[in-house]
């Protein structure tokens, strides 16, 4: 593993993307479904426990959040989506900032796409790829908590979703992923690299 990840912190935390950081260097964003695992994702790529804040409350994450890697690098993680307990017009608020976030930043070189294995492509994991693939980015599946499920399950779920991609068309990769176990955490981390243009 590359120490960069290691030495991760946090930058920023913006509510709307004019209070982002400078849009320079490389960073790759993190975006999924409330309780997809999402930050537990981040702090176990980057081996800190408490780096993305976690939480049993689906739509914790309200804002933008910058984590650096080094002066050209960072990490965001957006705000989850879905059944959040939140009012309407906050929902609505918040998917306006992603939009102009995938839309504007210029410095987005991937996009990680966290998705529950248990429970993938819902229809805002299936926007989410329209919107990343409609910039021309690069796409992640990466399906958490694979220690949930059977391998042959897991498998399957990957067949299915590597099918549906086939279809959308683009560069989607997919990837099987567990916190709790470490499934993945090396070929997601070669991913970054690539995507950072790290080494």
């Amino acid at each position: 593993m590359h120490p960069l990840y290691q030495g991760a912190h946090f930058l920023t935390a913006a509510a709307r993307v004019e209070q982002a950081p400078l849009d320079a260097g490389r960073e790759v964003a993190f975006v999924g479904r409330s309780n997809a695992g999402k930050s537990s994702a981040i702090n176990a790529l980057c081996h800190q426990k408490g780096l993305a804040r976690t939480s049993k409350t689906p739509g914790r994450t309200q804002q933008l959040v910058f984590f650096e890697l080094d002066a050209e690098r960072r990490l965001v993680d957006l705000p989850g989506y879905g059944y959040a307990k939140v009012s309407v017009a906050v929902k609505l608020q918040w998917q306006a900032q992603l939009a102009r976030y995938l839309e504007l930043r210029a410095s987005l070189a991937g996009l990680v796409i966290v998705m529950d294995i248990r429970r993938p492509l819902a229809e805002f994991d299936r926007q989410m790829l329209s919107w990343g693939l409609r910039r021309g980015l690069p796409i992640l599946a990466l399906l958490t908590k694979a220690d949930k499920l059977k391998r042959g399950a897991v498998a399957a779920t990957l067949a299915q979703i590597r099918r549906e991609a086939g279809v959308i068309g683009g560069e989607i990769h997919c990837e099987p992923f567990s916190a709790l176990d470490r499934t993945g955490i090396e070929p997601v981390q070669a991913r970054l690299d690539l995507w950072l243009e790290v080494g």
